[in-house]
């Protein structure tokens, strides 16, 4: 059985993130001491690991909910699983091409301001170029 602190550093999860898990029903609730101390079993801290491991793959408090009541029930799921997982892959797909796009788009905005970002530090009398082309890229 460990305290909270110790269950803590066991997951990689703050205390804060234990007791909103707890209050979530993401985690089974803890059995407490005499005192009110939340103490953890190997169980316990076995779900807490499978959420935050859930949620580093990209999965919302409520997917990773069904992925509990799934493992709970034992229920043979594997395709839904699955499904949910190449959901998951769409999305980070999609993400990938819109970081793709902002970068385009800031080395654009950069090249395109470059001679006016060298003098700069000289005065600022000049409009920022590369201010005007984002304004410009907005427009559009």
């Amino acid at each position: 059985m460990a305290k909270i602190g110790q269950v803590a550093i066991q997951t990689g999860l703050s205390i804060d993130t234990i007791r909103f898990y707890e209050k979530q029903g993401l985690s089974k609730r803890p059995v407490r001491t005499e005192g009110s101390f939340r103490v953890f079993g190997p169980e316990e801290i076995e779900g807490l690991k499978f959420v935050r491991k859930a949620q580093k793959l990209g999965f919302s408090l409520e997917e990773i909910r069904e992925l509990l009541v799934l493992k709970a029930e034992n229920v043979p799921a594997c395709s839904h699983v699955k499904e949910m997982l190449e959901q998951k892959l769409v999305g980070v797909e999609q993400k990938i091409q819109e970081l793709r796009s902002l970068k385009r788009s800031l080395n654009n905005a950069l090249h395109k301001g470059q001679g006016s970002l060298r003098k700069a530090g000289r005065a600022h009398k000049e409009p920022c170029r590369v201010l005007e082309e984002m304004s410009k890229a907005a427009r559009t």
